[in-house]
Formats: C-alpha cells, structure tokens, sequence
C-alpha cells in the first residue's frame, strides 16, 4: 500500500502530464497503485491539484464495450472538474487527446447529498435523491501512452480516464416514468448516424448511478447536492477528429453537441 508520500509524489506526476498534455508509460515502481484503494487515494489528491473545483462524478467503463476499450473487468469512478467542462454546443481542443472517442451519456444532477454509511443505499433512495436528469457527451483520455495496458489502479489513480464533458439541459420529460434501458439515443457524426442504447449502460442507468453512490460510501466520499453523475457510455466508443460535430440525440430527454477543433 503506497504511503501518503508516494501517493502526492504519483499525483504530482499525473498532474504535470495532465497539464502540459503529455504521456507516460506508467507510474515508477514506488508510486505505481496496486490496488483500487491505492488508486483513489492518488485520484482524490489530483483533485485538490486542479485548476478546477469538484463538478461531479463520471463511471468509466459500464459497458461491455467500454471495458474492452480499456482492458478492465467493471466500473471505475472518477471526478469531473469543473475546468474540464464545456457548455452545450461548444467547442472541444483535440490537443493532447490520444483516446479521441466520444461517448453519448445519461446525466444526473443530485438534489441532496447522500452521506457514507454503514448500510447500502437503494436504488429507489439513491433515485430520490436526483433532481434532474441530462443528455451528456464524455471524451475520455488517458495521461497513460498505453491505456489498455496500465492496468485498473493505474487507471483509477489517472482520474477513472476523466477529460472532457459536455452538459446538456435539464430535460423537461418525466423521465422518472420511462425506461431508461429501453432509451435509444441516436448519435450523429460525420454524416453517419448511430443507435446508443440504454442497456448498455451497466445494464440499467439508474443501476450505474446507485453503483456510484455505493462506490463513494466505500470510499467514505459524500455525493453532494449539485454535484452529476455521468453514468458511462450507452454506444461504443465513437472516433473523434479535429473538425467533428457530435450530436446525441436523446429523444424526448433532449440533445446535446459538441465540435471539435
């Protein structure tokens, strides 16, 4: 287990290859995580290092898709900085990104906060607690040159792969009377369209969302009020260039775009 040390030494790596958009093969022995314990604590250091303040929460790889794109068995949870977020129809740097994927996404906003205990939450309490459902689009990216050889701690401790978001509006449909598995979203880029599907998404979005919340009671973290909860893509991966306009089109729940340059 990495000392408090080594867990500043490795995020102040991270941070520096995070800033200057820049790649590393990995962590030096001494400060590699090797556990996913080890790597949320590299994670939650990187957070006090950003420009940025704490936005919300994004689940990398929910999907059997997603978890092939990485090279991991299950979820990991990271932290989406508020300097990484880019408004609605807006422009995304391609600079430095090496993943260069899109992600459609299903997005809660929380109403009130949900505190560790000792006891799970349920779906049916983690689902009163939202507020607001949006359309949201991730772009991912690894400070890792290899990414599907870094392994989970590795991946944990680099932020869960967190980049860029995109934030649609608050949708004005009753969600909370639709079935999110059954939800169809249809993705746009380059003239080419393609059909997301909620299922995709850990089975059930809400179920990823309340995955989430029990991750963060694990780790003795409370999901606050205001913060999202972008619950992983409900497409495979989508290849992104310079002078691409991704457009997810989520039905009744709404829309959401972004360009990239």
């Amino acid at each position: 287990m990495l000392d408090k040390d080594q867990i500043n030494a490795a995020s102040q790596v991270l941070v520096r290859h995070w800033r200057d958009g820049t790649k590393l093969d990995a962590l030096e022995t001494r400060l590699r995580p090797q556990s996913r314990a080890d790597g949320y604590a590299v994670q939650g250091v990187l957070e006090h290092q950003s420009f940025g303040k704490l936005f919300g929460w994004k689940i990398a790889a929910t999907s059997e898709a997603g978890q092939k794109h990485i090279n991991v068995t299950g979820p990991l949870a990271g932290r989406i900085m508020s300097d990484k977020v880019i408004a609605d129809g807006g422009v995304a740097s391609m600079k430095g990104n090496a993943m260069r994927v899109g992600e459609p996404e299903f997005c809660f906003r929380m109403a009130r906060d949900l505190a560790p205990r000792p006891t799970p939450f349920g779906v049916d309490e983690v689902l009163a607690a939202v507020d607001s459902l949006h359309p949201a689009i991730e772009i991912p990216d690894s400070r890792f040159a290899d990414f599907t050889g870094a392994g989970e701690a590795q991946l944990i401790a680099d932020n869960a792969c967190a980049h860029l978001f995109v934030l649609g509006a608050a949708t004005s449909a009753s969600w909370r009377t639709m079935d999110l598995v059954e939800e169809r979203p249809q993705i746009t880029l380059r003239g080419e369209r393609y059909v997301g599907h909620g299922k995709n998404v850990l089975g059930d979005p809400l179920m990823a969302l309340a995955w989430l919340a029990h991750e963060l009671r694990g780790l003795g973290i409370t999901l606050r009020a205001g913060q999202v909860v972008t619950t992983g893509t409900c497409h495979p991966p989508l290849p992104i260039q310079a002078g691409d306009h991704f457009a997810a089109d989520f039905g009744a729940l709404g829309k959401v775009s972004v360009r990239f340059e």
